[in-house]
C-alpha cells in the first residue's frame, strides 16, 4: 500500500509539474483566453501579409485580452490607418490601440 501511495504522490507532482508549463502568461485569466489572443494575432498579421496597402514586416501585433496593440513603423498616414482597419476586422476583436509611428 505504501508503494502505491508513494507512485500516486509521485503521479501527481509530475502532473502538476507539467500543468504548470501551460500556465496562463501576460495577465491573461484562462489559458483560454490565451488561445484566443494567440490566434487574433496569427489572423491580423496573415492579413497584413495578404493586404498590399501594409508592409507585414514594418508592423508589430500583440494582443492581449482581445485588445490589439499595433507598433511599428508606416510609410504613410494611409498605411498607418488600413492597418487599424484590418486589426479591427478580425473576428474577436474588442479593441485597438494604433501606436504606429510614421516614417519620413
Amino acid at each position: 500500500m505504501s508503494t502505491r501511495t508513494t507512485l500516486a504522490s509521485i503521479a501527481a507532482c509530475v502532473a502538476l509539474i507539467t500543468l504548470s508549463g501551460c500556465a496562463v502568461t501576460r495577465d491573461q485569466s484562462t489559458v483560454g483566453a490565451y488561445i484566443d489572443d494567440t490566434a487574433i494575432t496569427t489572423s491580423v498579421k496573415a492579413r497584413f501579409v495578404d493586404n498590399k496597402d501594409v508592409d507585414a514586416t514594418s508592423i508589430s501585433v500583440e494582443t492581449l485580452n482581445g485588445t490589439v496593440l499595433l507598433s511599428g513603423f508606416a510609410k504613410s498616414s494611409a498605411e498607418k490607418m488600413r492597418a487599424e482597419e484590418i486589426a479591427v476586422s478580425v473576428k474577436g476583436v474588442k479593441s485597438v490601440r494604433n501606436e504606429i509611428a510614421l516614417r519620413s
